[in-house]
């Protein structure tokens, strides 16, 4: 097997264009979390008017017109689901300066989150914010210059025509119509996580970091504010580096965050609940039409809906060889992705429970003993695209001869659900050692993975999975 250098993307303030940015992916669960929190404390009796009113006059607005859309031109509604657009702001002005200064606007963030008709499941679909797409032209407007059509990175529509474009480029790439849109403010995180006191994670191994101010034991371990802020922000210093698996990481402390502020000590608790109501809507904008009532009243709606009912999945993308640190879409899979949510046919498989051992939950450190350079990080990529957590990327201490999956304890199925997935050659399980993380040893005879074949061998999480859960 030739090598090919596909690489994780390398640092961005590396490449020629956007201007440096930080990815915290926190932002895809505000919106589910705020409206089934927000639907328990309608509830309550101690929702009083002067605390509905104050969580009204947090939220900020910004119209979208059909013009700014596309007019006719727009996907069609096909079901009577309800799909949310959700970008993260990275703007960094007033309290969000001191992370760093550039002009304009730019989101690294983009989610839709689509909302089943009976309100009994939810699936969130993020796109990796260095896709290489096709997109659209927008019209200048205020300040911003517009965009041409080309073929560039996703997440260049914000900076170019606001939310509106980004909007019209997600609804043109994946004919999904979009009903309402949420954008989150960068610095909300701290306060959210604050307002929870703290949210719970465990670490595989000791993290020390000086650039993202982090010291952190090996285990279990409760981070608020800035800490909680370094963790999601941290690259280099945990997994294998790449932003990919940093995205893992996110999502995972999200799914800690969501279970916690969709628990009863939270629900219950009217203190706690408004706080981080009134933390999470201070730091939101929306459409017009997406107001504090709407969301009530979608929350209410579903009020039975749980966290094994959300369910988070990712593009089907590759790492792109023709454009070193870019994303690709790979395809079929992509588009019959975004086919099923249009047809609200994925939040079927939400609540059928299918899943029984998330990959996001198999922990796999990648040892190279085959002798091709590179080929450990190539290959720990293409775990990645697949759902699998990486912990490291190492180099064998000796050469491998043969490819070995080596799992200790009770691994056996998880060691197992990886192998299937590789080409036959000369590899081998074998159980030995005394850790949880699986070993993927590649040696010399290592010749690749099966092609995946189906949606489900490109999975994603439900809100009940978290990173003290997984093993």
């Amino acid at each position: 097997m030739g090598h090919v250098d596909v690489r994780p993307a390398p640092p961005v303030e590396d490449l020629p264009a956007p201007p440096p940015r930080t990815p915290p992916k926190w932002r895809a669960w505000l919106w589910v979390t705020v409206s089934g929190a927000l639907g328990a404390l309608t509830g309550a009796a101690t929702f009083a008017v002067g605390g509905y009113v104050t969580l009204s006059g947090n939220v900020k607005h910004e119209a979208v017109t059909q013009k700014d859309l596309g007019g006719e031109a727009r996907p069609q509604k096909i079901s009577k689901a309800l799909n949310v657009l959700i970008v993260g702001s990275d703007q960094r002005n007033g309290a969000n300066a001191r992370y760093g200064k550039f002009p304009g606007e730019r989101t690294d963030t983009i989610i839709v989150a689509h909302i089943s008709p009976n309100r009994d499941g939810a699936v969130l679909i993020s796109f990796p914010r260095d896709s290489l797409v096709r997109l659209p032209a927008c019209p200048a407007k205020g300040n911003l210059p517009g965009q041409r059509p080309h073929v560039g990175m996703i997440n260049e529509s914000f900076n170019s025509g606001g939310i509106a474009c980004t909007w019209r480029t997600i609804e043109g790439l994946t004919d999904i119509h979009i009903d309402h849109f949420v954008k989150v403010d960068f610095t909300g995180f701290k306060a959210m996580v604050n307002a929870l006191d703290g949210v719970q994670v465990c670490l595989p191994q000791a993290v020390h970091d000086k650039k993202a101010l982090l010291d952190l034991p090996a285990g279990r371990q409760t981070l608020k504010g800035e800490q909680a802020l370094g963790y999601v922000r941290a690259r280099y210093s945990l997994g294998d580096g790449s932003d990919i698996g940093r995205i893992q990481r996110q999502q995972m402390f999200l799914a800690s965050m969501a279970k916690k502020a969709m628990s009863g000590e939270t629900l219950t608790n009217p203190a706690t609940l408004f706080g981080f109501l009134d933390a999470a809507t201070k730091s939101i904008t929306t459409d017009p039409d997406l107001t504090i009532g709407v969301m009530k009243d979608l929350a209410t709606s579903a009020e039975g809906l749980t966290a094994g009912q959300i369910r988070f999945v990712t593009t089907p993308w590759r790492y792109s060889i023709t454009n070193p640190g870019r994303v690709e879409w790979v395809q079929p899979q992509a588009q019959r992705l975004f086919r099923m949510l249009a047809a609200d046919q994925i939040a079927k498989n939400v609540k059928s429970g299918e899943q029984k051992i998330p990959k996001s939950q198999i922990h796999v450190l990648v040892r190279n003993g085959s002798g091709q350079q590179g080929l450990g990080t190539q290959v720990a990529a293409e775990l990645e695209q697949r759902g699998y957590h990486i912990v490291k990327v190492e180099q064998a201490p000796q050469p491998y001869a043969k490819t070995v999956v080596a799992y200790s304890g009770n691994g056996e199925s998880r060691a197992s659900r990886l192998f299937r997935e590789l080409k036959k050659s000369r590899s081998r399980l074998v159980r030995t050692g005394t850790t949880q993380t699986l070993i993927l040893g590649i040696g010399a005879d290592w010749n690749g993975m099966k092609p995946p074949r189906t949606l489900d061998d490109v999975e994603g999480f439900d809100a009940t999975q978290d990173s003290c859960t997984a093993s």
